[in-house]
Formats: C-alpha cells, sequence, structure tokens
C-alpha cells in the first residue's frame, strides 16, 4: 500500500512539473538573450553579477510585518472599491480619421497613441491579457474595447518593460505588419525576433543611449526604477523610460513604471523642460513603495521633471493592488485643483497635447 501511494505521489509530481515546463515554454513567455545580444547585454553597465541592475540599490517588497500575514490580506482582505461597480466610461475612436495635430489616445491602464509631428507612436499595447493566464487580471467593465486591428499603421512601437501588463505577445503578433519600427530596453529585442519580428525593425536601447531617426525624431532611453521578470528569472532584459523629442524640438516623457528616484531629477536637468509627460499613477502600495511611485510623490517627480503638461496611466483597467479603483482618478483632480496642468483623459477619446 505504501508503495502504491509513493508511486501515486511521484506520478502527481511527475504531471505537474512536466506541465509548468510546457507552460514556461510557451511562446508568450519570449526566451532569453542568445549571441551577439547576450554578450552586447552583458558588457553593459547596468549589468552585473547576471542581471540588471537599478541605479540605486532597492528592495522590491518593503514588508512592514509578516509575509504570510501580508499575503493573505492581499488575498482575502475585502475592499468593495477595488474594481468599479460600473462600467469605466470610455469612447470607442476610429483611429483612422485623427485630425493632423499633437494628440494622445489612451487606451486603459499604460497603453496608448501618440500622435506627435504626423508619426504614430504606440506605446506598451496590451488589448488581449495582462496575464499569462486568462483568468488573472480581467480588464474592467467597459475598457476592453480596443485591439490590434483598431490601431493605424505605426511609425514607432515601444516598450517600456517585459511585464505582461506592458507587453502583450498576443498584441504585438497581431500588430507586426502594421509596425516599421520596434523600440525597447536591452534583452527585450530577443522577445520580438522570437516572435517574427525582422532584426531591423528592432532598435534595441541601454539607458543613456539615443537613436536619431532621419525624419528629426530623437528618442533618448533612460533610467527607470523598477525591475523584470516574464519567467522564473527576473532582471534579465532591462525596463526603461523614454524621452521623444520631435523636429520641432518639443520633448515628450514616457515614464514607463517606476518607483520614487533620483533619475526624475537628473532628466529633468539634462533636458531642462518637458513639454508633456505621462507618468504612473496607480497599482501602487507601501510594501512595495520603491518600484510603483506613490500618489505623494507624484507631484515632486512633475516638477523634479520640470514638465508643463502631464498625464497619469497604470490606472482605470486593471486592479493590480488593493487601492479603490478611482483612487488614482482622485489624485488626478487633486493635482489639478493645485495648479498643475494635468491632462485628465478619457479612456478611447483623443486629446491634443502641447498646445
Amino acid at each position: 500500500m505504501f508503495r502504491k501511494i509513493m508511486s501515486g505521489i511521484l506520478i502527481c509530481i511527475g504531471i505537474i512539473v512536466v506541465g509548468a515546463i510546457i507552460f514556461l515554454n510557451r511562446p508568450s513567455f519570449g526566451r532569453t538573450a542568445r549571441g551577439d545580444r547576450k554578450a552586447r547585454i552583458e558588457k553593459s553597465p547596468n549589468y552585473k553579477n547576471g542581471a540588471f541592475k537599478n541605479e540605486l540599490p532597492i528592495k522590491l517588497m518593503t514588508i512592514d510585518g509578516n509575509m504570510l500575514t501580508f499575503m493573505w490580506e492581499m488575498a482575502f482582505r475585502k475592499n468593495e472599491n477595488v474594481t468599479p461597480k460600473e462600467a469605466v466610461p470610455a469612447i470607442k475612436t476610429d483611429l483612422s480619421l485623427l485630425p493632423e495635430e499633437n494628440l494622445i489616445v489612451w487606451f486603459g491602464h499604460s497603453s496608448y497613441l501618440l500622435q506627435l509631428s504626423g508619426k504614430k507612436i504606440l506605446v506598451d499595447p496590451v488589448f488581449e491579457r495582462a496575464s499569462p493566464v486568462r483568468f488573472f487580471n480581467k480588464p474592467f467593465r467597459g475598457t476592453d474595447i480596443y485591439h490590434a486591428e483598431d490601431m493605424p499603421d505605426i511609425d514607432y512601437l515601444i516598450i517600456s518593460h517585459d511585464h505582461w501588463d506592458h507587453l502583450d505577445y498576443q498584441t504585438v503578433k497581431e500588430l507586426r505588419d502594421k509596425v516599421k519600427k520596434v523600440i525597447v530596453p536591452l534583452g527585450v529585442g530577443e522577445y520580438f525576433e522570437y516572435w517574427g519580428f525582422a532584426p531591423d525593425q528592432i532598435i534595441e536601447m541601454d539607458w543613456h543611449e539615443t537613436t536619431t531617426f532621419s525624419d528629426g525624431f530623437d528618442i533618448y532611453c533612460l533610467p527607470a526604477q523598477h525591475y523584470s521578470r516574464r519567467g522564473l528569472k527576473g532582471n534579465q532584459t532591462l525596463w526603461a523610460s523614454f524621452l521623444i523629442q520631435t523636429p520641432e524640438k518639443e520633448k515628450v516623457y514616457l515614464g514607463g513604471d517606476s518607483g520614487y528616484g533620483t533619475h526624475f531629477k537628473k532628466i529633468g536637468e539634462q533636458f531642462h523642460e518637458i513639454d508633456f509627460a505621462v507618468l504612473e499613477n496607480g497599482q501602487y502600495n507601501n510594501n512595495w513603495n520603491q518600484i510603483h511611485a506613490l500618489p505623494q510623490q507624484l507631484q515632486t517627480e512633475i516638477a523634479e521633471l520640470n514638465a508643463k503638461q502631464v498625464i497619469t496611466v497604470h490606472h482605470s483597467k486593471y486592479s493590480l493592488a488593493r487601492h479603490s479603483w478611482d483612487e488614482p482618478l482622485k489624485t488626478e483632480r487633486q493635482l489639478a485643483e493645485q495648479g498643475v496642468n494635468m491632462l485628465i483623459l478619457t479612456i478611447g477619446k483623443p486629446e491634443k497635447i502641447m498646445e
């Protein structure tokens, strides 16, 4: 009997292990860098001891108390307002008919389309799922109205890092024939090659590198304070913020995901004045405050960047933290009341910027 029980246990363990291997080897997980790309990564000043590092040492989790207690509260503590009770307001716009002016169309969370000096720039599009499994991170009711087929032809597709809520395998596969250039942090290009993008489509950048395009655009890859993980091993690709300088010398900062850090002041000093900034505002918690900025830090970021006009993202589509779903919207309104030039967006509605 004992042998039968042990055999049964071993068979179950074997099935679980094989299932996990199959699951983690699905194309959506991408693959780690190899060849010339791996050699370039190993030469990066931001890659040390087998992983990318932030400019300053940080903790992913800053738990105040017992980890088990924290996990229990995250799983079972009730907050009736974590998800909206009604559909989130959203507008379906024909993106092929946008007027010829500088504008932004936000698709919820961190996905948005910029139109700058006639170029269309799509950032962190997630239109299918923000998770490796379908039953996690479901979009709020009313927000799931845009998909890859709704996008116009894209001049620049920019990805800030490899997390599932910023890089969606199915979305980018469906966008492949619409995209001219892909701009990603170091290491993320391996995913795109694996997923069928041509190597000459991909521009892969380390922090403090600049790419100048023949159309007059300059794109700067800049630090963020965060981390990366697609599968089991973390920090094998870089995370980044970006700054776009248009032919008219307008400067647009894309903050990506980031905790508050010294890089905001440095970027503000480097570029002196930023015309338009997109900053993270949502999915925060005191227990991971070094990788996601807290609401009370947002105004400091804006001041240090010397940003003339601001929008916030990383909210209003998914619940990845325990704060009320509309708390980021309240933060936006409070900042606007305090005199910040805050452009408050509705999902899908085009808004002029830098007027």
